[in-house]
């Protein structure tokens, strides 16, 4: 009997999975190994890992804190399942970015800097107090005139004053400030200008009063003087009156501040953040800020150097974080680097750093496609670490697309088969082996022997870089080829991007360049907004049913008057957690009663907005609209509902619907950062068609890429390395994809020359 209950508790299991498209599944994750969660884009992972597994994980643990706690905690609603049994407490290492103020930086989310205080506090010379004297978040520490910021708000004076004017004329070009204005009055009623001179015929010393000077009390005021007022210069007056902290005009007058206040690096401190004296303190002629400025590998060689005997364990500690950071492909950051900075794929590592020095064990990590952002060199560091938090007794559970990290998986589980509607089952469980050989979607291209482009296309001409030397680039010269696809790879902060998207904008006019980056847009928009084929449904149902086209909008006159539109109603409970529930009067559906009556084909809008590109393609016959729903399938995104909220969408996501939308514009250069970036290896090679169309078609394509298969079929590939940081920024290698193979001082070629040898 007790054999028996060991048994069913070496594994977690979930029974009768129904969230979102889970077509009501049981899966086993057995404990202490790495589970890899596969399958196609929206086939069900994140829904079963994340929606139920981690959901329902964090819920009962945040289940034990007080109301008071709960409150201030996320709040997870219970996951649509029968039971799930054997549950640890899950560590969630998803990509959401970091963020953060500008207080937060790398060495404080990696509690690094704490390390280096104490340092400095102990052997740091001349000695100046303990550790919080060296935090520029603590008065103690923080340089007075950035406040610990390392920026300075300075008022750009040129956009503040026009000085072909007189004060009478309206010479300060703020608000309040303006003639007639009680602002205006404190200038005009001094008696210290002539009102109706010209700013630029003011002597230095006038326009040093009127922008500078203060607390004095002018000696001819004229009538509209408060007798007991002191003088305010211009400059002065508009820091404390819109600048301050306190400042109540701040947020009113938010686009004008914007408009005459310039940031910069501070004066004081040079954006060191700290006060003179915590600067002066010194190890090896280095101060705090001039170690956090080191890159993470230039820093491991600093503190090999430091040899107090009293520091000894400080230095240990602080050298073992950094090769952490060295070991998942992190060493080319700073610690001053300020968090809200970091891609999605650099906040997921440094998550894992704060994890891997945890003694706690018999945990579930669960984490999100770890190899996105990273090169197939930082994949085999990466893999390592998974085993070692395994092997410290803890379950991994891995949802990922990348090979390399499906290879170090004990246990796989594949959901299918397709995406959407198609998905949501449990296409296959078992071992590595087992996945290779078996019928689904991974195991038929795992079984894919990859091989070079057999013949790659011939350039129109050449686009030259010379003496680039943005970031880390190290005064570099390319050719670029016009008319064909270019790969530019190299492992992350090798100065890909800084080549592709900061120094080649300044060499081509006619481009889109399709990031990652959140869409701008309210946060009503979805993917039928955005691409612009809702207005064109719309008046598709006005004109069949005879009515206005505003009733068919739920953010206009066809709303549901319960909850304006949103679907969702959310109840704050006081004390206890707020709640957003399904709307009652609309049950989610977002628009009236009556507008739901109204039909086309059989189906009303809201039914309409439900369906994924795909049904939608079967559904609609309107050229217009097929047009657009074509392009969304062919760039990967076909199991998106046309009414999915674009804040939903991961950076993948976005990308490959904002990349739908350029489509249509027929642009002379597309450049495209990490388009596979949460892709499936079948879709991947969708894309690869979608991609050739466009340069078919005349079009320049150029793709940062780590992915060994789209490297493959590139005309051109230009590697950047050889590592990252410092030591990367140089052009390694350019050229077809074939001699990359005999590159031996490029990673990507070596990478790229096992990948072919599989």
């Amino acid at each position: 009997m007790n054999s028996e209950n060991t048994e069913s508790g070496s594994k977690i299991k979930v029974i009768g999975a129904r969230e979102k498209n889970l077509k009501n599944i049981n899966v086993s994750i057995p404990k202490k190994q790495i589970t890899v969660f596969a399958g196609v884009s929206g086939s069900g992972k994140s829904a079963l890992v994340f929606d139920t597994l981690a959901a329902e994980s964090q819920r009962q643990l945040n289940e034990t804190y007080s109301s008071f706690i709960r409150h201030r905690l996320p709040h997870y609603g219970q996951p649509n399942a029968d039971a799930i049994e054997n549950l640890p407490v899950a560590i969630i290492i998803n990509q959401k970015r970091i963020g953060g103020n500008s207080r937060s930086t790398v060495g404080t989310i990696t509690d690094i800097y704490s390390l280096l205080r104490l340092l400095f506090s102990r052997i740091g010379q001349p000695y100046i107090g303990e550790a919080e004297a060296f935090s520029f978040n603590n008065p103690q520490g923080m340089c007075e005139k950035c406040e610990g910021l390392g920026i300075a708000k300075e008022i750009d004076t040129q956009r503040l004053l026009d000085r072909e004017k007189s004060l009478n004329e309206g010479a300060i070009l703020f608000p309040t400030f303006t003639p007639g204005d009680f602002r205006w009055k404190r200038y005009v009623c001094t008696g210290l200008f002539d009102n109706d001179k010209k700013l630029k015929d003011y002597t230095e010393e006038e326009w040093d009063t009127l922008l500078y000077k203060s607390g004095f009390k002018p000696p001819h005021p004229t009538e509209g003087w408060p007798m007991t007022s002191l003088y305010e210069g211009v400059i002065p007056r508009i820091i404390r009156s819109f600048l301050s902290k306190d400042s109540r005009d701040s947020k009113l007058y938010k686009q004008e501040i914007e408009r005459v206040v310039k940031e910069g690096v501070c004066p004081e401190c040079q954006g060191a953040r700290l006060n003179p004296q915590v600067l002066a303190c010194r190890i090896r002629g280095k101060n705090i800020a001039e170690c956090t400025a080191m890159q993470v590998s230039e820093l491991i060689d600093f503190m090999h150097t430091i040899e107090e005997p009293v520091a000894e364990t400080i230095v240990a500690a602080i050298t073992l974080r950094l090769r952490q950071m060295v070991s998942i492909g992190l060493g080319y950051l700073t610690l001053n680097r300020e968090t809200a900075t970091l891609s999605g794929g650099e906040s997921q590592r440094i998550k894992m750093v704060r994890q891997l020095g945890s003694s706690l064990s018999d945990l579930v990590y669960i984490f999100d496609e770890p190899s996105i952002g990273l090169h197939p060199h930082d994949i085999e560091r990466i893999n390592t670490l998974f085993k070692r938090l395994r092997d410290k007794g803890n379950t991994i559970v891995i949802v990922e697309h990348d090979p390399d990290v499906i290879a170090i998986a004990d246990h796989v589980i594949e959901m299918g088969p397709k995406a959407g509607v198609e998905g949501g089952h449990v296409v296959y469980e078992g071992d590595l082996p087992g996945l290779s050989a078996a019928e689904t979607l991974t195991g038929q291209f795992l079984r894919q022997k990859p091989t070079l482009k057999r013949e790659v296309r011939q350039p129109a001409r050449w686009l030259s870089i010379r003496h680039a030397s943005a970031h880390n680039l190290k005064n570099v010269d390319v050719d670029i080829p016009v008319g064909v696809m270019t790969v530019v790879t190299g492992v992350a902060g090798s100065g890909k991007s800084t080549l592709v998207n900061r120094v080649l904008p300044q060499y081509i006019q006619d481009s889109a360049y399709i990031d990652q980056e959140p869409i701008h847009a309210s946060s009503r928009s979805n993917i039928a907004t955005f691409t612009g084929i809702f207005d064109p449904i719309r008046k598709l149902f006005a004109a069949a049913n005879r009515a206005e086209m505003s009733l068919f909008s739920f953010n206009s006159q066809g709303a549901c008057p319960e909850c304006k539109g949103a679907g969702t109603v959310s109840t704050d409970l006081a004390f206890m957690d707020s709640i957003e529930t399904v709307c009652e009067a609309c049950e989610g559906r977002r628009f009236k009663p009556e507008v739901l009556r109204y039909q086309l084909r059989g189906k009303n809008i809201s039914e309409v907005l439900e369906m994924t590109v795909e049904e939608a393609n079967l559904y609609f016959v309107e050229k217009d609209i097929l047009q657009t729903l074509q392009r969304l399938q062919d760039t990967g995104v076909s199991y998106v509902s046309l009414g999915q909220p674009l804040s939903t969408l991961s950076g993948g996501e976005r990308q490959r619907v904002k990349l739908a939308k350029e489509m249509d514009q027929r642009r002379q250069v597309y450049v495209l950062d990490e388009l596979t970036t949460g892709l499936h290896m079948s879709d991947i090679r969708k894309l690869l068609v979608t991609v050739n169309r466009l340069v078919d078609q005349g079009s320049t394509v150029i793709v940062i890429e780590h992915n060994l298969d789209w490297m493959t079929q590139a005309d051109w590939i230009i590697d950047l390395g050889p590592g990252a940081g410092q030591q990367g920024g140089e052009v390694i290698y350019a050229g077809k994809p074939q001699g990359l193979l005999h590159c031996e001082a490029s990673l990507t070629g070596r990478c790229l020359r096992r990948y072919l040898q599989q």
